[in-house]
């Protein structure tokens, strides 16, 4: 029988091959349960023809293991990879798509939770549609500092038949309760967590976004050139610092207690006279006097650290927005030049 002494000659799939056998049966089918049927037939494979291996090697390939993962920052965990290790599991699609919506709608542990985290806009936008003892059963099962936000954005007459029903409403029946939970969580929470394939306008909108100024000129200069109507689209995408100047008072005032106190003197360095405004009127009167006196007191900056800074509340503000707190609405230059 062939005996494996050198750790520096094995291949990968040896490599996995050992490191499945030693994990002991119990762990390594848990783990083939994850794997493809090819991947299983080539490991399967490699194992029936190992032979004896070195216990120098086994324990040489555990370090190796630990190091990697240890000091590797290649890691990376996304919905898609998670959903397809759930179907590799032999979970019901039903059962993976609960899950998924779990992992994908607002941080809560319960329905109400979860609908806490909701902007208020978002939820009024939904309830309006559904019958007024529905908005009933909701607005009294969540906190009502957040169900008079919602209460306020609804119309005026449906507010006050929601009122009525919530004031003649008595002990909630189980089966109500869960019949408004399951329409939650199928017609809202579903579709506000809903992934579907991603346009390629609206993905190279972001990466723009996301790209140097000067850099996206240039690039965006070019596209123009070979492909102006691709460029347009996604210009119209592209979501920028001067476009919060289209948010209402409560989301500015939300990115404001998000966003590092540093940065956002910088963004609004390089910012109009209207977003400044907008920015300084939804602060206390000591806090913009404060932010005025920093951006003053700085000098000159340059326009480089300025679009950093900018870029930082744009990501804030996105973020805000993936988490339903916000809503967002889309309305070449020198690097080294500064900002007075």
């Amino acid at each position: 029988m062939r005996v494996k002494e050198d750790f520096r000659t094995l291949s990968g799939v040896e490599k996995t091959a050992i490191f499945l056998l030693s994990l002991g049966e119990e762990h390594t089918t848990r783990i083939f349960q994850n794997m493809d049927e090819d991947e299983i037939l080539e490991i399967s494979q490699t194992m029936a023809n190992l032979g004896r291996v070195n216990s120098s090697v086994v324990e040489r390939l555990f370090m190796e293991f630990a190091e990697q993962m240890s000091s590797s920052s290649s890691l990376v965990g996304t919905y898609e990879s998670t959903e397809r290790l759930l179907s590799r599991a032999g979970l019901g699609k039903d059962k993976i798509t609960n899950i998924m919506e779990e992992i994908r709608g607002p941080a809560g542990r319960t329905m109400w939770e979860k609908l806490g985290n909701v902007n208020e806009e978002v939820l009024a936008s939904f309830l309006q549609k559904e019958y007024p003892q529905t908005v009933a059963v909701v607005l009294s099962k969540i906190s009502t500092d957040h169900a008079a936000r919602v209460l306020a954005m609804l119309p005026e007459g449906f507010a006050l038949e929601v009122i009525h029903r919530m004031l003649r409403m008595e002990a909630i029946q189980k089966e109500v309760l869960d019949d408004v939970e399951k329409t939650l969580r199928v017609e809202f929470m579903a579709n506000l967590a809903k992934t579907t394939r991603r346009d390629s306008h609206e993905m190279m909108a972001e990466i723009f976004n996301s790209l140097d100024r000067s850099v996206e000129s240039r690039i965006m200069g070019s596209l123009e050139e070979t492909a102006p109507d691709a460029a347009e689209k996604i210009r119209a995408l592209m979501f920028t610092f001067e476009d919060l100047s289209n948010l209402d008072p409560s989301s500015v005032q939300t990115i404001i207690r998000a966003s590092d106190k540093d940065k956002l003197p910088v963004a609004l360095k390089g910012a109009t006279d209207t977003l400044k405004d907008l920015f300084f009127s939804n602060m206390s009167e000591r806090a913009a006097k404060i932010m005025k006196e920093d951006m003053a007191s700085m000098g000159p900056v340059r326009l480089k650290d300025v679009e950093d800074s900018q870029q930082y509340i744009v990501n804030v503000a996105k973020d805000l927005e993936s988490r339903g707190e916000i809503i967002l609405s889309k309305g070449g230059k020198d690097e080294d030049a500064m900002i007075y």
